[in-house]
């Protein structure tokens, strides 16, 4: 099999590997070296100053002695045509990409070839070829493979940026009915190695600054919702876990897409969407909104409001918190407010010091008053002309939400799953606004 032919079996197996992220680190370019990995992000669609940059996202092989009912890369998948890359193939396209201003790094993954220890050997012999003969200092994230030993860890954590091992499914039972040859301590073990890691090498990096970095740019983990019966609330739930215990930059949620004819996995269509988009949302309120879990849901409800946003859906059953008058509110109150943000609450505090603001202020300020406008006061006057009460406020919501991006009958029609791409048909996808606001965190 030619060279081209590996790329795209390979590029292609790859896509349901989620890398939306910013790098986190702040590497420089360098002479007679090649890229950098500066803080400003990269990704493969958005960074975050807003850019649209890729990276290179694909499999070292798709060959897989793992039998996961859910993967299109499984073992017993006898219709896949198998290929794999030598680390210096994968070398030298990532050079060939970058020069030719394609990508600015590299996401790389792979199958589990004979065992977890070799595949990662072989992702770092790739890795290294890139760092030490190419001399490329672009941003890399690779994925560790559960039940890989300590030492493929921390070679790997010693030459790429970021680092995930994917804990696949939200609960133990899943995975042991749908991934047999994977458990909860192979994936858990080495995140705790990780996590430790890092920190060691934080204090290393205090006494010496040459001391080589460990994953400068954390770590991260992903989880498939949908393959299992887990709700939303478990989802969750296991989300701040993670965050508390491993210390993770980001948790990844990728939308259950069939590519299996197992009778283990369910025989409904494909994930919508918009669960996942809503489980993104409700995870950038616990990361940077200071939320618990169980104000955004709960076990007696325990799936997000598909046509309110978690914040909107917390503000609405908490009315008696509001109207919030914003030349007196504290900034953690401001927080809580749908439409205002973590840049926005910012704004506000900063500018009410010099005057009274007014909703004209809010407006300069960038406020999504179409949302904040049924939950707030400026000079205890309001701007919005619904009655401040729980139905009226709702109805306005869901009103002006279906008007705008057609979420239910969207959502209601799709019977395929659709990653959110580059160039995809945009009718079909949330409305650019609630996209952006997603990927930014200003909800």
């Amino acid at each position: 099999m030619d060279l081209q032919d590996k790329l795209a079996l390979l590029t292609s197996a790859a896509k349901y590997d989620v890398a939306c992220t910013s790098s986190g680190v702040d590497r420089s370019a360098q002479g007679g070296a090649l890229g950098d990995a500066q803080s400003c992000g990269i990704c493969h669609s958005f960074s975050a100053d807003g850019r649209c940059i890729a990276l290179l996202k694909i499999l070292m092989t798709n060959e897989c002695v793992y039998d996961c009912q859910y993967c299109v890369n499984r073992a017993s998948n006898e219709d896949a045509v198998r290929t794999t890359l030598t680390p210096q193939e994968l070398a030298e396209l990532t050079i060939e990409f970058y020069r030719r201003n394609y990508i600015e790094g590299l996401f790389l993954s792979s199958g589990v070839i004979k065992c977890p220890d070799y595949a990662m050997e072989r992702m770092c012999m790739a890795i290294s070829l890139l760092r030490n003969e190419y001399r490329f200092r672009g941003y890399i994230h690779a994925k560790a493979i559960p039940g890989a030993s300590s030492e493929s860890i921390d070679r790997m954590a010693l030459l790429a940026d970021r680092m995930s091992v994917n804990i696949e499914l939200p609960s133990q039972e899943g995975l042991k009915l749908l991934a047999p040859d994977k458990h909860k301590h192979s994936i858990l073990e080495p995140m705790k190695h990780i996590r430790d890691g890092i920190k060691e090498n934080k204090s290393d990096l205090v006494k010496y600054r040459s001391a080589p970095k460990f994953s400068p740019a954390g770590q991260a983990t992903q989880m498939i919702i949908g393959a299992t019966p887990d709700t939303d609330f478990q989802v969750l739930r296991l989300t701040s876990s993670l965050y508390r215990s491993f210390e993770l930059k980001r948790v990844f949620f990728s939308a259950y897409v069939p590519v299996s004819t197992s009778e283990l996995l369910p025989r409904n269509n494909a994930v919508p969407f918009l669960r996942e988009h809503r489980l993104y949302q409700a995870d950038w309120l616990l990361r940077f909104y200071q939320f618990d879990v169980n104000e955004i849901i709960n076990e007696s409800d325990p799936y997000l409001d598909p046509y309110l946003d978690p914040k909107c859906n917390w503000a609405m059953n908490n009315l008696d918190r509001f109207p919030l008058e914003v030349n007196k509110a504290e900034y953690e109150m401001l927080l809580r407010v749908p439409g205002i943000g973590v840049t926005g609450a910012r704004r506000i505090v900063r500018a009410r010091r010099t005057q009274n603001l007014t909703f004209e202020h809010l407006k300069k300020l960038r406020i999504v008053l179409k949302r904040a406008q049924y939950f707030i006061t400026c000079g205890g006057t309001f701007a919005a002309d619904t009655p401040f009460a729980h139905d009226a406020i709702y109805e306005k919501l869901t009103t002006d939400s279906s008007k705008q991006r057609g979420f239910r009958e969207v959502m209601q029609a799709r019977s395929a799953f659709e990653q959110l791409a580059l160039f995809d048909d945009t009718a079909m996808l949330p409305h650019r606004e609630d996209v952006q606001k997603s990927l930014t965190g200003q909800l």
